[in-house]
């Protein structure tokens, strides 16, 4: 995992992303992965990270991360949306 953290930060270094980007989109990514294992719970997501769920939101205003989006996409499509399957039959063996 550090080799390909080394190899991230040295990509990111020759594209010429400036710090404060780089920084920005680690914590992003980070906290969506969080919120996304803790399937969208922001209480159990700032547990998690260490944090008050205050901070936690105040973080996510910062960062323009959409709780109500992060939740949207972790739940099941409408009965409606979802692939019909048609049922199995029973075949009798003679």
């Amino acid at each position: 995992m550090k080799r390909e953290l080394d190899n991230l930060v040295t990509q990111m270094y020759a594209s010429g992303i400036p710090y404060e980007e780089a920084v920005r989109e680690f914590r992003r990514r980070y906290i969506q992965e969080v919120l996304g294992r803790n399937k969208g719970n922001q209480c159990k997501a700032a547990r998690e990270l260490g944090v008050h769920r205050n901070t936690l939101s105040r973080i996510m205003d910062d960062l323009e991360l959409d709780a109500t989006q992060i939740k949207l996409g972790l739940k099941r499509p409408a009965r409606s949306e979802r692939a019909v399957v048609p049922p199995v039959q029973m075949v009798r063996s003679r």
